[in-house]
Formats: C-alpha cells, structure tokens, sequence
C-alpha cells in the first residue's frame, strides 16, 4: 500500500521513533526486585521475639510444680513408712534384730573348734586304710561316709542348742521392744495426720503452679497475637506504597510502546489501512488491598501462637 506523499514526513518520524524505542532495551530494575517487597514492622519483630521467649516459659512453673509434687510424696512416704514400721516389729523374724553379735561369734567359734576336731577322725580313718592296704576302697569310703554323716547331725544339734539359747533372749527382747514401740507409735500416729495434711498443700501449690504457667502462656499470646496484628497492618500499608511506586515505574517504562501504537493506528488509519489492536494499559489493581489480604493472613497465624490450650 502506498503511502500519500501528506504523511511520508510523519511516517518517517514514526519510524526513528520506533526504532529508538524498540532498540532500546528495557530497564527492569526499575520496577522489579526486593526494593519493592515491604520489610517486617518493628511490632511485628517485636512479636517474634516475644514468642521466641516464650518458648518453655512454663519450665520454672513446671519445676516448682515438680518440687511441691516431690514434697508432698515425701510427706506421704514418711507417714506410711511409720506406718509400716510397727509391723517390723510383729511376726516371726522379729526377733532378728535383737540377737546378740557377740552370741553368733560364739556359735561360729564353737562350730569351728568342732570342725576342726572331727579333722583328726577323719586322717585316722585314712591311715588304717593305707596300714591295711584298703586305701582308696571301698571300704574306707565306707567308714568315711559314715563318720562325716555322725559328725554333721552332732554339728546340727549342737548349733541347734546354742541357736535356742540366743533365740530365747532374743525373744525377751523383742516383746519389750514391740511394748515400747506402741505406745511410741500413739505418737507418731499424730504427726503421721499432720503429715498428709502437709501433701495436701503441696498438692493445692502443684495445681497453682499450673494455673499460672498457663495463665502467663495466654496472656503471652494476646500481646503476641496484638503486635503481630497491627504490624502485620503496617506492613500491609507500606507494601501498598511500593507496590504503588511499582506499578508507576512499570507504566513509566512501557508508556513509550502505548504511545506509538496509538501513532501507528492513527497513521494506518489516515492511509486507508485497517487499524491494529489498540494498546491497554496493565490491569492496576488496589495496592492496599491486595496487601492487606496478605498481611492479613500472616496476622493469623500470630493469633494461633501461645492460644488457649
């Protein structure tokens, strides 16, 4: 199609136009990169680092309840340790504690100078078996077996003896003990009561050393969730200003390639050509909005930190 000799001048100026602009390459920087992304707000860092205290906060509320639960088990194990401390003094083994050390070493003496005196029986046995020729027969076996058999039931009684002799003492003892010991258990039977008294209250401590660990954990996440909230506000607001400086500077660039596809139309159509598609700006959206509804989401998870359990 030719051009009317009326706008050979405008094209020709259109066409170093749209050479210098389309050669030209597009500086990107100006619109993109993380100038353009809005930073953390001060309450919002502020948030983060109280949350980031909080984190086993609840430890010194723990250990308290741990110690007052130690206590009051003490308290408990005191009172039934009396308790059970008088039935030591029934039943058949009491007499135990009562025999007299000085008694068992005289049975352990005795029973060894015993011993020692079937020892001599024993090589007298061995020596008529060698004069006799039997050694290590079966006869000599025989009168050893025997002997040693004889010198164990004398060892078992005469233990026995002396065992009861101790026994007898020990029993004396024991009954004069366990008489004493009642009355002394009238006593401690009171302060047993006073002592689960005591566990009670270190019970009630326990159960208030909960109550402010969770209390303090709350009332942590209502100032956690509040500056998360408004900061996440403030950081909405700003990344509204740079998304709005954003979207100029991207307009900025690409005006020149709208403005001469509007020139290009307009001169297609004065030639009596059919008009291309004619340029739109970007769709802009709200800034502040969109944002926002970022912000807002990130505010929620501020809300769901150190919440009621």
């Amino acid at each position: 199609m030719a051009i009317p000799d009326f706008l050979e001048d405008t094209v020709k100026d259109y066409s170093k136009q749209a050479t210098a602009a389309y050669s030209a390459p597009i500086n990107t920087d100006t619109f993109t990169g993380r100038q353009f992304v809005a930073g953390q707000d001060p309450m919002q860092t502020q948030a983060a680092a109280l949350a980031t205290q909080g984190v086993g906060s609840y430890s010194p509320y723990l250990q308290a309840a741990q110690t007052a639960q130690t206590a009051g088990a003490g308290a408990l194990g005191q009172s039934a340790q009396t308790i059970g401390g008088l039935g030591s003094l029934t039943g058949p083994q009491a007499y135990q504690p009562f025999m007299s050390p000085y008694q068992t070493d005289v049975i352990n003496a005795t029973l060894s100078e015993y011993d020692k005196s079937r020892l001599g029986g024993q090589q007298q046995i061995r020596d008529a078996a060698v004069n006799s020729g039997n050694f290590g027969g079966g006869r000599e076996g025989a009168m050893m077996g025997q002997y040693n058999a004889d010198s164990l039931v004398n060892r078992g009684a005469l233990q026995a003896q002396l065992l009861q002799q101790g026994f007898g003492q020990a029993q004396q003892a024991a009954n004069q003990n366990f008489a004493n010991q009642g009355t002394l258990f009238g006593m401690q039977n009171q302060q047993n009561l006073s002592n689960q008294g005591l566990a009670g209250a270190y019970g009630n401590q326990m159960n208030q050393q909960f109550g402010l660990s969770d209390f303090g954990r709350q009332g942590m996440g209502q100032d956690i969730n509040a500056l998360g909230s408004l900061g996440s506000v403030n950081q909405a607001y700003n990344q509204a200003l740079l998304t709005a400086d954003q979207q100029q500077a991207q307009t900025g660039a690409y005006e020149p390639y709208g403005r001469l596809n509007q020139y290009g139309n307009m001169l297609t159509g004065l030639s009596g050509g059919v008009a291309g598609q004619q340029y739109q700006d970007q769709q802009q959206s709200d800034p502040y909005a969109s944002a926002l509804a970022g912000a807002t989401g990130v505010a929620g998870l501020f809300g769901q930190i150190y919440g009621k359990r």
